[in-house]
């Protein structure tokens, strides 16, 4: 991580006296992602298949993006990106059991598991023309809970949760066909120390017309972090597609 922080931290230095917005714009967006999901969390020493054990299925995958830029020397611009994904199954668990439930008989379960995750990015505009290149930092706020249910009457309960908050390392490129409205792009977050691991992409198309922007694209999300003797190693896949608004 110290590495990281070292190479992305200069490169903002050396890109600072000359990244800056041509003029002041916010903007803000909404998104449905349909992701699928694989891995697996860990509860002491004990695992559960989040796929193929779990069976589990998208609910809801919510994302809400806005940002404000400046065209202040120096002083970084800010994104802030939140996203609540809840997935829900029913699946069942094996002889070997987790965290008490099933142990030598398996067990039928309901299983709900939720991810929220809060993005504060500060960033520098490297490129603003028909090549957009934006350079930055982001601090991520995050939290995973699994809950499992034995539906036996009496059943055990079991609940696995991780939470954190992260640096990582922010780059977004654009690139927009003049005249047109239409532009193509990625942007991501990615971070990995400790043997800690997060990242979080998407690519994507844009069509613009006055100050609505229409996106559509493909974003992959993988998270694998322990936190004490809870461990979530999960990733996140699919397409998405959002609205959004810019001044």
């Amino acid at each position: 991580m110290r590495k990281l922080m070292i190479v992305v931290g200069g490169s903002l230095a050396l890109a600072a006296p000359l990244a800056n917005a041509d003029v002041l714009g916010v903007g803000a967006n909404v998104s449905y992602w349909d992701s699928d999901f694989s891995g697996e969390v860990v509860n002491k020493d004990s695992a559960v298949d989040i796929e193929k054990d779990l069976n589990l299925d998208s609910d809801s995958n919510a994302n809400f993006t806005a940002f404000f830029e400046h065209p202040i020397p120096v002083l970084p611009n800010v994104r802030l990106n939140y996203t609540s994904i809840s997935q829900s199954g029913r699946g069942e668990i094996g002889p070997e059991g987790f965290d008490g439930i099933g142990v030598n008989t398996g067990a039928e379960v309901n299983s709900d598991l939720d991810i929220d995750q809060l993005d504060v990015t500060l960033y520098y505009e490297v490129l603003d023309n028909w090549v957009n290149l934006d350079l930055g930092l982001t601090a991520r706020n995050f939290d995973g809970e699994l809950v499992l249910r034995d539906t036996a009457i009496g059943g055990r309960v079991s609940k696995t949760s991780v939470d954190a908050v992260v640096p990582m390392g922010y780059l977004a490129a654009r690139f927009d066909l003049p005249f047109t409205g239409v532009s193509v792009g990625a942007e991501g977050n990615v971070i990995s120390y400790s043997g800690d691991s997060l990242h979080d992409f998407n690519a994507y198309g844009q069509y613009e017309f006055a100050m609505l922007q229409l996106r559509a694209g493909y974003r992959q999300m993988s998270i694998d972090y322990e936190d004490d003797d809870d461990k979530l190693d999960v990733e996140m896949s699919g397409p998405f597609a959002s609205v959004g608004v810019a001044f």
